[in-house]
């Protein structure tokens, strides 16, 4: 043989911290117990016992996204495939697209659109602001889109889109099909597909519904699905071809062998949104973010969006002069074993609150690794009052027994 067999090779527990980093950034998120041990079991991707499993999928999916009549679809891969499998499925060639864009990924659909051949119009809001109901329908009757591309939370600078029921309304008014990137908020903060009436909807696992990444939802109206059905031209996507997808989760037929122990993971996940119950989790995640916002503004630093379109599940702290976001980062990681986020541009880091982040135990771990950072970095903060904000924050509030 010409190719040597590799030397020195490491096994992950010599290349793995010696203690679990706690994942506080905008994702992946830590996982619960049931979650891991689900993601560790193989069974048949064809057999009665996965028959049963999908179902269970698709009934707990449509509670999530709140749909009745949703056609739920998983996707072997991340958040981003999910995303494409909504926009190649409804976006026709040459059809005009209206993509709302207020931040990195809101501009990653508007490019897969591009890339599917479409006449796509964007939308591009002002940094840090969230898009005007009465601005899109401006561009709506403008442009007479038939689909429109919009992300519910920007978790690239965390902009919320509080405007988006009154959007999806203007839109189905206008006969317009509407795509949705829920990745960070679907079950951390209010999401109604049938009440908004949008069209699309898609999640990954890795965030709000704290599962493991690679494995994703797409939830597709009754009148997206008649779109789907009523093309006649073959889509260039194979995998992600929703027609041949529905094979394997409506007709126990095969599409490709499907990410199997992926499946039992986010059927698991689903299943404890489920009996958490939406209400109380986004109350959770609501509680836990605003003690947390809380506790960094009193140590003196600012929040980088104003609280009308602030993001919930990932909050934006804006780094004050003289700190390098990469430098607090890797401090966190290497004396605290905590990990929070970057930017995509904006002069900020990024703190997670998804899931398994908003329990108390961890807000106040990682409040403390990220004001004690600022300090060893030599940006003196007040680090016993922001401790003592988060802590009095959350005891305004009555605690559930979960948090």
């Amino acid at each position: 043989m010409r190719i040597a067999v590799p030397k020195n090779l490491l096994a992950l527990d010599n290349i793995l911290p010696d203690e679990p980093l706690l994942m506080m950034g905008a994702g992946p998120v830590p996982i619960p117990a049931k979650v891991a041990a689900a993601n560790g079991i193989v069974i048949n991707h064809l057999g009665d016992t996965m028959a049963q499993i999908i179902e269970q999928v698709k009934v707990m999916s449509r509670y999530v996204f709140q749909t009745e009549a949703g056609h739920i679809l998983g996707v072997a891969g991340p958040g981003s495939a999910a995303m494409e499998m909504a926009v190649v499925n409804l976006v026709v060639p040459g059809s005009k697209v209206l993509s709302v864009c207020n931040g990195f990924f809101s501009n990653r659909l508007a490019q897969m659109a591009q890339r599917v051949g479409a006449d796509v119009v964007q939308l591009n809001i002002e940094n840090g602001i969230s898009a005007s109901a009465q601005l899109v329908e401006q561009y709506i009757i403008q442009h007479q889109p038939q689909v429109l591309t919009i992300v519910q939370g920007e978790t690239s600078n965390t902009v919320y889109n509080s405007e988006l029921a009154a959007i999806g309304a203007i839109a189905k008014q206008h006969n317009c099909l509407v795509i949705v990137d829920a990745v960070c908020t679907l079950s951390t903060m209010r999401f109604d597909m049938d009440e908004w009436g949008i069209d699309a909807v898609i999640t990954g696992g890795q965030k709000g519904l704290s599962c493991i990444p690679g494995i994703s939802l797409v939830g597709f109206s009754a009148k997206a699905w008649q779109h789907i059905e009523a093309r006649q031209d073959q889509l260039k996507h194979w995998c992600l071809d929703a027609k041949l997808a529905d094979q394997f989760w409506y007709k126990k037929s095969y599409h490709y062998t499907a990410p199997v122990s992926g499946i039992l993971a986010i059927h698991e996940a689903l299943r404890l949104v489920c009996n958490e119950t939406l209400s109380v989790r986004f109350e959770r995640h609501l509680r836990c973010s605003q003690a947390l916002q809380a506790g960094i503004e009193a140590m003196g630093l600012d929040l980088y969006v104003k609280p009308q379109a602030r993001l919930n599940s990932v909050v934006g702290i804006t780094l004050p002069q003289g700190i390098e976001g990469k430098a607090l980062l890797n401090t966190m990681s290497k004396r605290f074993k905590v990990e929070i986020s970057g930017s995509f541009g904006p002069n900020i880091v990024r703190i997670g609150q998804m899931g398994e982040q908003c329990r108390a135990h961890n807000l106040f771990r990682t409040l403390h690794a990220f004001g004690a950072s600022f300090n060893i970095l030599g940006s003196k903060l007040d680090l016993p009052a922001g401790m003592a904000a988060l802590e009095g924050a959350l005891n305004q509030f009555e605690f559930s027994e979960g948090l």
